[in-house]
């Protein structure tokens, strides 16, 4: 019969407890078990002397007698110094499992078709800069009869508009030079009638005179009626 060490669980729901016992590998946790060993409160402070009790003479007897102690029971007799553990490394332990692998290769994928889409536009951009910039060279460093053809035809198309654009000042100056030209004309008959205004008024005058002097009585002649009245009247 193969004997185990190990811990059977007691207490209440939240609060347990554990007794350190040995007994049959193949019995249930909470079984059937040969003796008890000792007990284990994890409730208590890890500096508590009532959080691990064990009772080390039992112990030294059924290790002794073949009983295979638990990881956690070997862990507290190696802290009373009863037998040592012997160191585990197990680098595996720390990687992640196979889905969590395969969520964390979608996840990368999925940020490198992000980074990718970000940058293709920049891309696309700076190819199409370079390109225009060539083209620029090569239209300039070396001017081909296509390039000579199409400056021509913008130098014909740009003349007649620049001839318009100075006809036109000159029709502009043309009715301002008419306008100067009737204006002195305009400004001769107004001196004309400025100038005989001074006569009107001297006429004016003259006729205005015998108007002043018709208020002046005449003197009567010896053919006039008055005379008549007057020869009677003596």
């Amino acid at each position: 019969m193969a004997l185990a060490i190990r811990l059977t669980r007691g207490g209440a729901k939240k609060r347990p407890y554990y007794r350190i016992v040995v007994a049959d590998s193949r019995s249930p946790r909470d079984g059937r078990f040969i003796e008890k060993l000792g007990s284990y409160n994890p409730l208590l402070a890890k500096d508590s002397p009532e959080r691990v009790k064990l009772d080390a003479d039992r112990i030294q007897h059924w290790l002794a007698v073949g009983a295979q102690p638990s990881d956690r029971v070997l862990r507290f007799l190696d802290a009373a110094g009863i037998r040592e553990r012997p160191a585990r490394n197990n680098p595996q332990k720390a990687e992640p499992g196979e889905k969590a692998k395969e969520r964390l290769e979608q996840r990368a994928a999925k940020e490198a078709e992000a980074a990718e889409a970000a940058a293709a536009p920049q891309d696309a951009q700076e190819e199409a800069e370079a390109v225009i910039a060539e083209e620029v060279e090569a239209a300039t460093a070396e001017p081909t009869a296509e390039a000579e053809q199409v400056t021509e035809e913008v130098a014909e198309q740009t003349q007649p508009v620049a001839e318009e654009a100075v006809a036109q000042p000159e029709a502009a100056e043309a009715p301002a030079e008419e306008a100067l030209a009737e204006a002195p004309a305009e400004e001769a008959p107004a001196e004309e009638a400025a100038v005989e205004q001074p006569d009107a008024t001297d006429k004016g005058e003259s006729a205005e005179a015998p108007a002043e002097g018709a208020d002046e009585v005449a003197p009567p002649t010896e053919d006039s009626p008055q005379a008549e009245t007057e020869e009677k009247a003596e």
